[in-house]
């Protein structure tokens, strides 16, 4: 039975998932949750309402890093996202984690305060991003320099949540010329083909980018 992915293409959490898939081509069925139906199936799988949420037989699994976790468990491929060593897999968890807390969420405030009805606050949000995601990306700037990849000589889960990460972390503050090695890492994920077609997808819904998609990537 092929595995089903409940996803929109224009989430980077999605897009995180997406990336494992795509990088060993791992065949699946893709509801896409602007299909019919699509989110009443997702609220019966998963009652939590995030997605995206892979279904595998009987089997549910819901948040992005477990997913890419279980892919590489149960359908790997020559991709190894998880390395087998333990110190280099621990890195790849540890930066992972690293991108989806302190890139991405940061990143999501403005996005969130934008879309509000009454959104007053929304300096306020933009600014507390801008000096979290300045933090992060000068501490990636050291912690990449001399590193092909987020957590060293391959391609990992690391790389699966930094695209999107710093995909649309940089719409919303641009990373500074101050960090040449993270703006080419960024330049290198949307080079990956996986991450190339995840964006190419999604280009369909940029309008729903509530600070307004820059005509660029």
């Amino acid at each position: 039975m092929p595995l089903t992915l409940y996803a929109h293409p224009f989430s980077s959490y999605c897009q995180k998932v997406l990336i494992a898939l795509w990088e060993n081509d791992i065949p699946f069925t893709y509801r896409h949750l602007e299909e019919q139906g699509a989110g009443e199936e997702l609220a019966a799988l998963w009652p939590i309402g995030r997605f995206p949420v892979l279904v595998d037989g009987d089997r549910t699994i819901a948040e992005t890093s477990i997913i890419i976790e279980y892919l590489d468990q149960n359908h790997g491929g020559s991709v190894r996202l998880l390395p087998d060593d333990r110190a280099a897999a621990l890195e790849a968890r540890f930066m992972d984690r690293f991108f989806d807390h302190y890139v991405m969420t940061p990143m999501q405030g403005p996005v969130t305060e934008a879309l509000r009805s009454q959104g007053d606050r929304s300096e306020e949000a933009m600014t507390k991003a801008c000096a979290a995601l300045d933090t992060a990306y000068a501490w990636l700037e050291q912690r990449l320099t001399g590193r092909t990849w987020a957590a060293g000589a391959d391609f990992t889960l690391a790389d699966c949540a930094a695209a999107p990460s710093l995909f649309y972390a940089d719409w919303v503050h641009p990373i500074d010329a101050a960090f040449p090695r993270l703006r080419d890492y960024r330049a290198q994920l949307l080079a990956r083909p996986s991450f190339a077609r995840a964006v190419e997808e999604a280009r369909p819904y940029r309008g729903y980018f509530p600070l307004g998609a820059p005509d660029r990537d």
